[in-house]
C-alpha cells in the first residue's frame, strides 16, 4: 500500500505540475513540453560543470557560445549579467581577438541620464538625398530582415513589440508585411527577388501593390535584397512544410509546396538599371531606399560607387550582411564557404566608397552576430552606423540554438509553423524580453563609448581597437583591413551634430548604469 501511495501521490504531483505548464506563459519549452522540458534547465544549471570536464568549455559552442548565449538571456531577462573569476578567452594564445582601448581622459562623455539609452543615428536617412521622408533613425540597433514564414506568428509579434517598445525599426524580410508586423514598430520593407507583397499574377515587380502595401503600415523605408549571408547567390527558400494557408495568402504562393525565391532580380538587371529602379522607389514613395547583400565579387560595388559619385542617382542605405549569418535553411556549402565574412565584407565595401569620398552621403548598416558588444563596437569602428540583429533578438524571445530552424520542428515555437509548438511562445511576455535586450545593448554601446571617451558608438574609431595575434604581436584595425586616416571616421559636420544629441558631459555616472542591472 506504501509504494502505491507513493506512485500515486508521485502521478498526482506530475499531473499538477503538467497542468502547471501547460498554463504559464513565462517558458515555452515547458509549456509544449510539459514536466520533461525542465530537464533542459536542470542541465543549463550543471552544463558549466559538464562541459568543463566532458565536452566543451563557455567558448567553443557555434554560432553563439554559451557565454554569448548567457548574456543574451541574462540581458533580456534583467538579470545580472556581469560574468566572475575573469575572461574565459585564452588572450595570451588566440588569434583575431578584439581588443578596446579604453582613454583615462576624455572631454565629452555620453549623457547617463537616457534610461531608455535611446542611441539615434549619427546621420540621417535619407538626408543627403533629400527623401521626401527623410528621417534620422532613433535607435543605432535595429531588427534585421526575417520573414512571417521563417519565424512564427508569436515570434513576430513579440519582436514587434519588443521592437517598438525600444524604438527600433523591424525589417520585415522578404515575406511581405504580415498581420503580425503590425504591433507598433516602424518598419523596413524588403524587396526581394520574388516580390512577396508587391507582385502581379505573374510574379513580376507591381508598383501599384507595393504602394498600396506600405499605405497600410507605419513603413519608414525600402531595402531591396540582393543577396544574404545565410545563402548568398540563391534566393530565399521556405520549406514546404512552412508554408500554411495563411502564409500562401500573404505571398501569393501555393500552399504546401517549397517557395524558392529567384537568384536573382527581374525588375533590373545591372547597375545602372538597379539605380534606375532604386530612384523610382523614391520617387513614387518618398521613402529612403537602399540595398542589401552579402559581398563576394568587388565589381559591383566599384561600379556602385562610380556611378552615385556624381550624386546624381544613388541608394540611401547598404545593410551589409556577413557570410557568417543566417536564421534559416541553407545548404550547407553556402552557408560555410561562400561569401566574405562580415568584418572582411563591410571593409572592403567601405573602403570603396571612402576613395571617393562618398561615405557621409550613405548610411552603413551591419548584420552578422553584431548583437554581441564587442562586435558592434568593431562594427562601428569600421564605420557602420546601425547595425541589425537577427539571431540575438531571436535568442532574446526565447531559441535555444537547437538548430532545427529548417525542419518546421523549432522546440520553443520560434522558427516553426506547428501551431503546438508555437502556442509555447508567449508573444506578449517575450516582447517586453525583447525590448529589454534590446535596451541592454544599447546601454553597453553607451559604456563602452564612455570608456574609450567619446560621447557615441559611432565616434569609436579604427585607432581605439587592436587585434591581436596571440601574446605577440597586436595591430590597429587600420592596419588589418587597410583603411587610411580618416577611414570609418564621420565627416567634422556629423560629429558635431551625434555630440549635441548626445547631451555630453563631463562625467559619466557608472554607478547610475550598475543600479539598473540590479
Amino acid at each position: 500500500m506504501k509504494l502505491s501511495h507513493a506512485v500515486g501521490g508521485a502521478a498526482v504531483a506530475l499531473g499538477a505540475l503538467a497542468a502547471r505548464d501547460l498554463a504559464q506563459k513565462k517558458h515555452a519549452l515547458q509549456r509544449n513540453f510539459p514536466v520533461i522540458g525542465h530537464a533542459r534547465y536542470w542541465l543549463e544549471r550543471i552544463g558549466p560543470e559538464l562541459r568543463q570536464y566532458i565536452v566543451t568549455s563557455n567558448d567553443e559552442e557555434r554560432p553563439f557560445s554559451r557565454d554569448q548565449r548567457t548574456w543574451i538571456y541574462a540581458s533580456s531577462k534583467e538579470e545580472n549579467s556581469y560574468f566572475g573569476f575573469g575572461t574565459d578567452a585564452d588572450v595570451e594564445h588566440v588569434q583575431g581577438q578584439a581588443y578596446i582601448k579604453q582613454r583615462t581622459f576624455a572631454d565629452r562623455l555620453p549623457s547617463d541620464q537616457d534610461h531608455d539609452w535611446t542611441l539615434p543615428s549619427a546621420k540621417v536617412l535619407g538626408g543627403p538625398r533629400r527623401r521626401a521622408k527623410a528621417f534620422r533613425p532613433g535607435s543605432v540597433v535595429n531588427v534585421s530582415a526575417m520573414s512571417f514564414g521563417s519565424l512564427s506568428s508569436n515570434a513576430i509579434t513579440a519582436i514587434n513589440k519588443g521592437a517598438a517598445a525600444a524604438g527600433c525599426l523591424h525589417n520585415t524580410g522578404e515575406g511581405a508585411i504580415s498581420p503580425y508586423h503590425r504591433n507598433g514598430a516602424d518598419l523596413v520593407v524588403q524587396i526581394g527577388t520574388a516580390y512577396f507583397g508587391c507582385r502581379d499574377e505573374n510574379g513580376a515587380f507591381s508598383l501599384p501593390r507595393l504602394k498600396e502595401m506600405i499605405a497600410s503600415a507605419p513603413v519608414k523605408a525600402l531595402e531591396i535584397k540582393l543577396s544574404q549571408g545565410a545563402k548568398p547567390g540563391l534566393g530565399g527558400l521556405l520549406p514546404a512544410a512552412k508554408v500554411t494557408a495563411e502564409i500562401a495568402r500573404i505571398r501569393g504562393i501555393p500552399e504546401g509546396k517549397d517557395c524558392s525565391s529567384p537568384s536573382r532580380h527581374t525588375a533590373f538587371h545591372d547597375v545602372d538599371s538597379m539605380l534606375d529602379f532604386a530612384e523610382m522607389l523614391a520617387d513614387e514613395t518618398g521613402l529612403p531606399v537602399g540595398i542589401k547583400s552579402a559581398v563576394g565579387a568587388m565589381d559591383f560595388w566599384e561600379e556602385l560607387a562610380r556611378l552615385m559619385s556624381p550624386r546624381e542617382r544613388g541608394v540611401d542605405f547598404i545593410t551589409v550582411d556577413g557570410g557568417e549569418g543566417g536564421t534559416g535553411a541553407a545548404p550547407l556549402i553556402f552557408a560555410d564557404a561562400v561569401s566574405l565574412p562580415y568584418r572582411m565584407g563591410f571593409s572592403r565595401v567601405y573602403a570603396t566608397f571612402a576613395e571617393l569620398g562618398l561615405t557621409d552621403d550613405v548610411t552603413f548598416i551591419g548584420s552578422a552576430k553584431l548583437g554581441l558588444p564587442d562586435n558592434a563596437v568593431v562594427a562601428f569602428a569600421l564605420g557602420a552606423d546601425l547595425i541589425n540583429v537577427a539571431r540575438e533578438a531571436m535568442l532574446s524571445i526565447g531559441c535555444i540554438q537547437a538548430q532545427k530552424c529548417h525542419t518546421d520542428h523549432c522546440p520553443t515555437g520560434v522558427a516553426t509553423q506547428n501551431p503546438w509548438l508555437v502556442r509555447g511562445l508567449d508573444p506578449d511576455s517575450k516582447a517586453e524580453r525583447c525590448a529589454v535586450y534590446l535596451r541592454t545593448l544599447r546601454k553597453e554601446l553607451t559604456r563602452v563609448s564612455a570608456a574609450v571617451g567619446v560621447a557615441h558608438p559611432s565616434l569609436i574609431t579604427c585607432a581605439d581597437v587592436d587585434i591581436f595575434n596571440g601574446d605577440y604581436d597586436a595591430r590597429s584595425l587600420a592596419s588589418v583591413y587597410g583603411y587610411k586616416d580618416g577611414w570609418g571616421e564621420l565627416g567634422p559636420a556629423l560629429r558635431e551634430q551625434v555630440v549635441r544629441l548626445m547631451h555630453p558631459q563631463e562625467r559619466f555616472d557608472e554607478k547610475g548604469a550598475a543600479t539598473e542591472n540590479r
